[in-house]
């Protein structure tokens, strides 16, 4: 079903804003977990979803790289979001009189001047907007949520203070899947593309899969591993590279890679987000 969006979290969570920012106007579809907003692509019960794979505080988000390539789904664009955090109360509340802060693990350790400076016990829940959603349940002055201005907007919460997370840079990238790929045209600019893959086991094998993509001139902006069904041998590879699949330099370089491999496969091709770019262009 195109105009739907399926994401893991409820209402009001930044991956609920980041799937309003990228694609105005479509329904969002908030999912218990990961595995249930796939399905809901699977299924055709959403077009599209959008899952976060890292932070740039945080680091990757656990389970995304293990979950992406048996979920038959395919990555077909990134988002970059801004992860601005709000203190929300109830109306009536002050700053002087809140003696809580409620909110998930991460966000309350991304918001620790601010607990320090107002001396606020961090109350930990299962996610920001799930905070935000108790605490408009909870007729009480004295404790406050740390979430997104969407969740204060739908719980009915007021803003004390905006953007109260400790670092200006805190942004989450988000893949973009769908059931079926689309890549950009062969002479697309600033295409992205991502794949997985296990070496072989043998001497070597990885600086050899690898080899390629430097001898045909192949920029990688990512190159993670992690374990597979907890066997500390069996290891897989997440990638993400500038080009096509098609383009003669990355054709090479996968083709070299695939000879040196277990097992590769190509996750998806779709345009640079222009976060990405700006990045880029900051680091030169």
């Amino acid at each position: 079903m195109s105009g739907v969006i399926a994401f893991q979290g409820m209402p009001g969570a930044y991956s609920d804003l980041a799937c309003r920012s990228a694609y105005p106007g479509w329904t969002t579809l908030p999912c218990p977990s990961f595995e249930a907003a796939m399905e809901a692509v699977r299924e055709g019960r959403a077009g599209l979803a959008m899952l976060p794979c890292e932070n740039s505080l945080a680091g990757r988000v656990p389970d995304i790289h293990r979950l992406l390539p048996d979920s038959g789904l395919f990555v077909v664009g990134e988002h970059y979001q801004r992860v601005e955090h709000c203190l929300l109360a109830h109306r009536g509340a002050t700053l002087e009189g809140l003696r809580r802060a409620h909110s998930h693990p991460v966000a309350l350790g991304q918001v620790l001047k601010l607990l320090r400076e107002m001396r606020l016990e961090p109350v930990i829940e299962a996610d920001t907007a799930g905070a935000a959603k108790l605490l408009a349940e909870k007729p009480s002055l004295e404790d406050a949520a740390i979430a997104s201005s969407l969740a204060g907007e739908i719980y009915g919460l007021e803003i004390l203070k905006r953007n109260v997370e400790d670092a200006a840079h805190n942004t989450t990238r988000f893949y973009v899947m769908a059931r079926q790929p689309a890549p950009p045209a062969v002479d697309a600019a600033n295409t992205v593309t991502t794949f997985v893959f296990r070496v072989r086991n043998i001497p070597a094998a990885l600086y050899k899969a690898l080899g390629g993509f430097a001898t045909n001139g192949v920029n990688m902006t990512k190159l993670e591993s992690y374990m597979l069904d907890g066997h500390f041998t069996a290891t897989q590879f997440l990638c993400d590279v500038d080009g096509h699949p098609d383009h003669p330099g990355l054709k090479r370089a996968l083709e070299e890679l695939d000879f040196f491999s277990r097992e590769m496969r190509v996750l998806g091709s779709y345009p640079a987000h222009p976060y990405r770019l700006g990045q880029a262009a900051q680091a030169d």
